[in-house]
């Protein structure tokens, strides 16, 4: 195997966690939403939406680890690591929450600032904020399940989990 195709497995496997985790987090989010509205149910176009929204919250997830800033505390206890990650993403969350709602309103209103003030009169405060409340466990949840895999080791964490990997059969 090349060194790009190893490079390119590396980076698939790394983007799988943070992908799947936000797919079905994602899909419960729509489906609380779609309960809230008195929908009917989640549509095959929310789901395309919501699997790309997936991998790009999975790949920006990778490379916020990446930066200094949000490793602040790699020494200390976990819950600093896990409180500071999870304050992070909760206000980056609320921003994109906001700018998805902001999104649909200015598409009814014919414009951004239109669309603000429609936004601000129209929208229904406790719905944002019951999904924002879920979605805040569910970042806190996943930050506790990365910093545990970053402390004992993904390999380990994995053998907790689903137990010791069968041996290959050759």
């Amino acid at each position: 195997m090349s060194k790009v195709t190893a490079k390119i497995k590396e980076e698939f496997l790394a983007l799988l966690p943070p992908t799947i985790y936000f797919f079905i987090t994602l899909h419960i989010v729509a489906l609380v939403r779609a309960l809230l509205i008195k929908a009917t149910g989640i549509s095959a176009l929310s789901t395309a939406s919501i699997a790309v929204t997936a991998l790009v919250l999975g790949k920006s997830v990778l490379i916020a680890d990446l930066l200094p800033i949000i490793n602040r505390y790699p020494q200390k206890p976990l819950i600093y690591n896990v409180a500071w990650k999870s304050l992070v993403y909760l206000l980056v969350s609320i921003f994109i929450h906001y700018l998805e709602r902001l999104y649909e309103f200015s598409r009814q209103a014919g414009g951004v600032a239109a669309g603000n003030d429609k936004l601000l009169a129209e929208i229904v405060w406790p719905h944002f904020w019951a999904v924002q409340i879920i979605l805040t466990v569910m970042i806190v949840t996943y930050c506790v399940g990365s910093e545990l895999a970053r402390a004992i080791g993904a390999n380990r964490m994995r053998r907790m989990f689903f137990g010791p990997l069968p041996l290959p059969v050759l």
